[in-house]
């Protein structure tokens, strides 16, 4: 009996241990990349997941009680796109335009100030914006972006405030940040003080990403941050002042209206489109990672109803990872010119996949390891977009995702140190 009780406690174990063993290959196989447990360890003080809020979250913008005294008396200039808004309901899909809102409120406003995309946030990724009037208000509007990115000493004359209100997707490279950094530039060389109004960062609870060496700074990278900087625009001006990274190391008057029950880990789905091709909460997770691909010959679904949520091009091999996802960029509202416009596109669709607290390289690791003519894969825009000339050698060498982020793990652990200094929320 001793003897059969042990014969089957044997035969269990090693059952287990096959059972065991079949899951784990099972795993690997199914997994399209096979180094996040690796990449996690990776990653230095990062916030691994994201939360539900119990209570109402109330942006900057809706705590008029706060800066309405702070105008009173003063000619106001607004930064302002299609988001910034005062919400009227809990579940923000109800709301006025915040310079309509200050107008009807007899502020005195007197021009608005827009970014890339303009003032109603309908312009394509680099399309020229225009100087124009708002059909709705009367106010003159100022493009900053094109030649005239940063506004001039004439465009700031008579005006004793500045208000900046946009919604930030937390990427380096989506230049309203850029935008702040002029805005602020500009508003400390005329001594005139500006007025955040702070909204949550979609991309908050992590950072990840090479750090900008500044050799490669453009309007798509200005500063010597990772590509994922987990930082709101409230406090990414606060950072901007105490690096002094303004030209010749001024210094901007800034007051800051916070946010009401926010911290990094909220979770948070902008109600507004920050821009044409950021379509949803899915398209912001992913931009991070898909963004990449503007600086190769893949498209990254501009042209279609699913941007930044797909990627693809006519050259990959459909043979390697999984590639059988089609599609054909075509003319649309975001994107006038498409690239690879009206050609099959074969690659993958992520607008189903898990949310993402990293940056995912696999994506474009496999599409270049699947492009045939591999000197045709990246053009000059992708060192911009990297910040850095080592990652698109490091791809070229088939560096793995995981030893690629083993080579930022210092740099993101000082530029995170360098950040807790500025932070507004938990």
């Amino acid at each position: 009996m001793r003897f059969n009780v042990f014969k089957n406690t044997v035969l269990l174990f090693v059952f287990v241990l096959i059972s065991c063993g079949s899951k784990a290959k099972s795993e690997a196989a199914t997994s399209n990349t096979g180094v996040i447990s690796k990449n996690e360890m990776l990653q230095p003080a990062q916030h691994d997941s994201i939360q539900q809020n119990d209570k109402e979250l109330i942006i900057g913008a809706n705590q008029t009680e706060a800066y309405l005294p702070l105008l009173n008396g003063k000619r106001v200039g607004i930064v302002a796109n299609q988001t910034s808004v005062i919400f009227k309901a809990t579940k923000n899909n109800s709301y006025t335009h915040l310079v309509d809102s200050l107008v009807r409120l007899k502020v005195d406003v007197k021009k608005v100030f827009a970014p890339e995309h303009g003032f109603r946030g309908t312009a394509d990724a680099g399309e020229l914006v225009k100087d124009g009037v708002d059909t709705k208000t009367g106010l003159p509007i100022v493009s900053l972006y094109g030649k005239n990115k940063k506004p001039s000493a004439t465009q700031l004359q008579g005006l004793d405030i500045v208000i900046f209100d946009i919604q930030d997707v937390g990427a380096r490279f989506y230049t309203y940040i850029s935008s702040l950094h002029y805005v602020m530039e500009a508003c400390a060389e005329a001594n005139i003080p500006v007025l955040i109004l702070d909204r949550p960062n979609p991309n908050g609870h992590y950072i990840d990403g090479p750090i900008l060496e500044m050799e490669h700074k453009s309007f798509v990278g200005m500063h010597p941050v990772p590509v994922v900087h987990g930082m709101t625009i409230g406090e990414y001006a606060k950072m901007i002042n105490g690096e002094k990274w303004l030209e010749n190391g001024v210094q901007c008057n800034i007051t800051v209206i916070t946010m009401q029950n926010y911290t990094h880990k909220t979770s948070y789905n902008l109600p507004i489109k920050p821009s044409p091709n950021l379509p949803n909460a899915k398209s912001i997770n992913l931009y991070p990672s898909l963004c990449f691909f503007e600086g190769t010959n893949v498209s990254a679904g501009r042209g279609t109803d699913k941007q930044f949520q797909i990627f693809g091009s006519p050259f990959l091999d459909t043979k390697m990872f999984h590639f059988n996802y089609t599609f054909i960029p075509k003319p649309n509202a975001g994107s006038k010119y498409p690239k690879h416009e009206n050609k099959v596109c074969y690659g993958m669709d992520l607008s189903m996949s898990k949310n993402l607290s990293r940056l995912d390289l696999n994506y474009i690791i496999e599409a270049y390891q699947a492009t045939a003519n591999k000197d045709a894969f990246f053009n000059t825009f992708f060192t911009k977009l990297a910040g850095t000339k080592a990652l698109q050698k490091q791809i070229e060498t088939r560096h793995t995702a995981y030893e690629i982020k083993k080579t930022w793990v210092r740099g993101l652990a000082a530029y995170d140190t360098m950040r807790q200094a500025y932070l507004l929320y938990k």
